[in-house]
C-alpha cells in the first residue's frame, strides 16, 4: 500500500472515530492489523503525519493526536519567503501583502460591532505601546497582542490560527533578512487611528487605517535591501 494512502486512512480514522487533540491512537500492533500494513510501513506514515501535526509520537507511551496546528505551516511559508529573496524576488513584500489582504478584507466587519470589553482591552494596548515607544522598549508582543484581540472579536478561532501564522512566518523572515528602520511613534499613531475607526463604527475609516498601517511597512521594506541574513535573534524585538 502506497504510503499516502496510509495517511490517508490513519486521518480517516481520527475524524471516523472523533479522536481530539491528545487522544491515544490505537497501538502500532492493531494499526498493522487495521491498515493491513507492515510494521515499517505504519512507522513511516506515523512520522510523516507527525511532521505535519497531525499525530504526536511519544516514545515510550504511544502515539496521540497531534495538536494539529499550523506551525509546519509557518516553517514552509518561513522558508519560501527566505528562498525566494535569495532568488531575487520580493518575497518579503508579497507576504506582507497577504496579510494586508485578509486584514483589510476583515476589519470593516468588525467596525461598531466589538464589545466594549474588547475596545477597553485594546485602548489598553495601544496605551502600553505609547508607553513602551516613550521608553525605548520593543512594541514586538504589545503589536502582535493588538492584532490578535482586534480579530478576536470575529469569534473564529481557525481566522485566529492563520492570522497569527501570517504574522509568525512575515516577522521570523523580516527580522532575519532585513534591518527595517522603526519610528515607534508612526507605529503607536496608527494603531490608535485603527482602533478610534473600529469604535466609530466606520468600516470606510477601518479599511483606510489597515491600508495606511501596511503601506507604511510596505514604503520601509521597499527601500530597505538585504543581501546577507542578520544574526537569527539580534533584532528579536523588532516588529512592524
Amino acid at each position: 500500500m502506497a504510503a499516502r494512502d496510509l495517511q490517508e486512512r490513519i486521518k480517516k480514522l481520527i475524524v471516523d472515530r472523533r479522536l481530539p487533540s491528545g487522544a491515544p491512537l490505537p497501538t502500532e500492533p492493531e494499526l498493522m492489523e487495521y491498515l493491513g500494513a507492515s510494521r515499517n510501513s505504519v512507522r513511516e506514515a506515523l512520522k510523516a503525519l507527525q511532521a505535519m501535526g497531525i499525530v504526536e509520537i511519544r516514545h515510550g507511551f504511544g502515539t496521540y493526536v497531534g495538536s494539529m496546528s499550523f506551525a509546519p505551516m509557518i516553517e514552509g511559508l518561513a522558508f519560501r519567503t527566505v528562498a525566494g529573496h535569495y532568488r531575487g524576488e520580493d518575497s518579503l513584500l508579497q507576504l506582507l501583502e497577504l496579510r494586508e489582504a485578509v486584514e483589510t478584507g476583515l476589519v470593516s466587519r468588525l467596525a461598531g460591532r466589538l464589545p466594549e470589553a474588547d475596545l477597553v482591552e485594546l485602548n489598553a494596548l495601544v496605551d502600553r505601546m505609547e508607553q513602551e515607544a516613550a521608553e525605548g522598549t520593543g512594541l514586538a508582543e504589545t503589536d502582535r497582542a493588538f492584532h490578535a484581540t482586534l480579530y478576536r472579536g470575529l469569534d473564529n478561532v481557525l481566522l485566529s490560527e492563520v492570522l497569527e501564522a501570517f504574522w509568525d512566518a512575515f516577522h521570523r523572515v523580516q527580522r532575519d533578512l532585513v534591518d527595517v528602520p522603526q519610528d515607534p511613534r508612526v507605529t503607536c499613531r496608527q494603531h490608535r487611528e485603527i482602533l478610534d475607526a473600529v469604535r466609530s463604527g466606520d468600516s470606510l475609516r477601518a479599511e483606510e487605517a489597515i491600508r495606511d498601517h501596511f503601506g507604511n511597512i510596505r514604503t520601509r521594506l521597499s527601500t530597505t535591501g538585504a543581501s546577507e541574513p542578520s544574526e537569527p535573534h539580534a533584532r528579536r524585538n523588532e516588529r512592524v
